[in-house]
């Protein structure tokens, strides 16, 4: 990576500048650079002139200038870097000599194959999958595909929640509940289903025992209804992964929570726990009668009553909580607990946990990553206590919650799904309790509809392709913490910052090279690089060059959405590009150089977009 070249050189030549001061070399400085936005002040810049000038004593100017001579001494660019400058107050400016940055063989830093478990999506088998879900799935196979691409063995997970309450609401509909209607799926049946056993919980709050019956029922195993919500629990899943299948997301492992409680997980995990001072039974308070995990230097009933909640694992009534396997699921992924699972084959090429079959290697991971929105930090972090309290503190550190903001409505769409909205509130949450939300199925027919309406040439790709793929990378373009407000209008765009105008660049730049009647130089050094670059040019070889380094930084920060806006700053320019530096017309040397570019630009791109999971189409 360009900016790694250049970061060590500069670290070598400020540790020379210490010694020729005969000065020892401070542990805490760490000499940054960056691309400054404006191509005059560098291609690249520092100012550790100016985080020095206290500590050396000398003005940021003088500093510099040392670190500038010594730069200059450095093998590791010369001929990279074509000329250096110093600016006020002591910025040190390096611009690039690009004809040499196109012929270094640039390597991304590869991580020595540890192994990542990855766990997203992980929705109640109790219906059909809304857009609150599939930010979670696109989120996650991001993820999976960025760790992929820098090196990393990744194992994906699909956490199934088959004892929880939504499903034993299902049950308890299926049971108790008539309901009549037009329904393609089983699970936009149960979506109903699930809304209107919640309504009759309203009408008739004595109703609410027979989900406790049924919770009892499902974690048992046996008997009719446990057998129905293995039924309903696994027709579902089977949807929900057929449905993911269509955004390019696909998983290793469906881990049935079923097994965790069944097969003596927990029951191992609860061993450990209780060689601690932290897993106690509490004997008075509210909490009296449940197992809770004390916080560390807390009264173990502290803080509002849904962090309390998350504390307790085993409640009074003998049911566990969901913190509580999601413990006993951690040390197994870690490789922690002295037990397996059987697995079996689900579908082609995905297996599944289960009571008989093969053993197989999953889980032993060295880092463990979980997709889950902010509202489950505290369970998370729970999770996290149990492994410092069990003195598993590098496990600790290993596990990543990437949290990010759930999808509400706006009110154009919740008025048009039929909400009040006379409140006028800026959003609208989803609510599977009330039957509120968009679902996927219905999410893609929209926006297939809308892209088929825009299109005058459908020789292309199939509308239902760009639309899934428009709708994964609006998923994936917010800040993971922005919350994102779900408007029907908004999604089904197909200009901007959209993945529709990602792949249309991708397009356009084979169009290009489709036409050319010379060839594309494939050999760097037998091109001619201009004596003077266009503007246009610049921006494109200077964003080019930062590709790598995006690529690592997000692998290290797990932030996906960074690579969208990299693709859509590259597709920009390319654009921009496109439209100021006639390709195909001129000097033979300049066709050639700008074939090339554009080439460059295309083979980013599409390892931008394989990334991001979106197809490279020659044609839209």
């Amino acid at each position: 990576m360009i900016s790694q070249i250049i970061k060590t050189s500069l670290e070598q030549s400020v540790r020379s500048v210490f010694m020729k001061l005969e000065l020892a070399y401070p542990n805490d400085i760490a000499p940054l650079i960056e691309q400054p936005a404006n191509a005059e002040h560098g291609d690249y810049s520092s100012s550790i002139a100016l985080q020095l000038a206290k500590l050396l004593r000398k003005s940021p100017m003088a500093i510099a200038e040392l670190v500038k001579t010594e730069l200059q001494l450095q093998d590791n660019i010369t001929g990279l870097v074509q000329r250096i400058e110093i600016a006020a107050p002591g910025f040190i400016n390096l611009y690039i000599h690009w004809h040499e940055w196109a012929r270094q063989p640039f390597v991304l830093p590869q991580d020595s194959g540890q192994k990542v478990v990855i766990e997203h999506t992980s929705i109640n088998p109790n219906k059909a999958a809304h857009v609150g879900h599939l930010r979670n799935a696109c989120i996650g196979d991001a993820l999976v595909r960025i760790l992929k691409r820098t090196g990393y063995n990744v194992e994906v997970h699909n956490y199934v929640d088959d004892l929880g309450n939504q499903l034993a609401d299902t049950v308890v509909g299926l049971f108790n509940v008539p309901l009549e209607g037009e329904h393609v799926r089983f699970g936009d049946y149960c979506w109903d289903i699930y809304a209107q056993v919640n309504k009759e919980y309203t009408l008739n709050p004595e109703m609410t025992h027979k989900r406790t019956d049924i919770l009892h029922a499902l974690e048992k195993g046996s008997g009719n209804e446990a057998w129905l919500g293995k039924l309903v629990a696994e027709r579902i899943v089977r949807e929900h992964v057929e449905e993911m299948k269509s955004f390019g997301i696909h998983y290793d492992l469906l881990v049935w929570e079923s097994g965790i409680v069944r097969e003596g997980f927990w029951s191992a995990a609860a061993q450990l726990l209780a060689q601690t001072a932290f897993f106690v039974q509490e004997h008075e308070g509210k909490l009296a009668g449940c197992w809770v995990l004390k916080q560390k230097g807390g009264d173990g009933e502290g803080g509002s009553d849904e962090h309390t909640m998350d504390k307790v694992l085993v409640r009074s009534n003998g049911i566990l909580t969901y913190t509580a396997k999601d413990i006993a699921y951690h040390l197994w992924k870690f490789g922690l607990l002295e037990k397996d699972f059987s697995y079996t084959e689900f579908t082609t090429g995905l297996w599944t946990t289960s009571l008989t079959g093969q053993h197989q290697p999953y889980g032993q991971a060295d880092m463990v990553i979980n997709v889950i929105d902010y509202r489950q930090e505290y369970p998370q972090a729970m999770v996290k206590q149990a492994l410092q309290v069990l003195g598993y503190n590098n496990q600790a550190e290993k596990l990543h919650h990437v949290s990010y903001g759930v999808v509400s409505l706006s009110p154009a769409s919740a008025a048009e799904l039929g909400i009040n909205t006379a409140d006028g509130k800026s959003s609208y949450a989803m609510s599977g309790r009330q039957g509120i939300g968009v679902k996927v199925s219905d999410l893609i027919l929209l926006m297939e509809e809308a892209i088929e309406q825009a299109r005058s040439d459908k020789s292309g790709i199939s509308s239902r392709i760009i639309a899934t793929a428009a709708i994964r990378y609006y998923l994936l373009r917010f800040n993971l913490g922005t919350e994102i407000i779900f408007d029907f209008k908004q999604a089904t765009e197909i200009s901007g910052n959209t993945g529709v105008y990602l792949m249309y660049t991708y397009a356009r730049a084979s169009s290009v090279l489709s036409k050319a009647t010379l060839p594309v130089i494939t050999d760097v050094s037998l091109l001619e690089f201009p004596p003077e670059l266009e503007k246009a040019e610049v921006a494109l070889l200077r964003h080019l060059s930062t590709w790598q380094d995006t690529l690592y930084t997000a692998s290290k920060e797990l932030t996906p959405n960074s690579l969208c806006n990299y693709a859509h700053t590259l597709a920009t320019l390319f654009n921009n590009f496109y439209a100021v530096c006639p390709i195909l017309k001129g000097k033979e040397s300049s066709i050639l150089f700008r074939l090339w570019l554009t080439t460059k630009c295309q083979n980013t791109l599409g390892d931008v977009l394989e990334v991001l999971g979106l197809p490279t189409p020659s044609r839209m």
